[in-house]
């Protein structure tokens, strides 16, 4: 998997390309803690993704519950197979899609 990190003042981005897993998401987690912290709006950009577990899963919710508290959290470009992950598990609902 790859993260690209860009913060610029209060709007923090991330980028993430190749597959999301219980391998690589505490990578993603560590990216989501760095960039949320002074960040009023997160911007995850998933271009790139190819696949999504439940652990990832888990970090997109946990960067939701983050956000939620400072300002707002958008996912986009979000691949269709990505995509019918996000609306077998309901977080297609949970989350800004764009």
């Amino acid at each position: 998997m790859t993260i690209t990190k860009n913060i610029e003042g209060s709007k923090s981005t991330i980028v993430l390309g190749g597959r999301l897993d219980t391998v690589t998401a505490p990578e993603f987690e560590a990216a989501v803690m760095e960039c949320s912290e002074n960040a009023e709006e997160l911007v995850i950009d998933l271009k790139d993704l190819d696949y999504t577990s439940s652990a990832g899963l888990r970090v997109f919710l946990k960067a939701q519950k983050i956000m939620m508290k400072k300002g707002s959290l958008k996912v986009v470009n979000v691949k269709e197979e990505v995509m019918e992950i996000f609306e077998i598990t309901g977080f297609s609902e949970m989350l800004d899609i764009e």
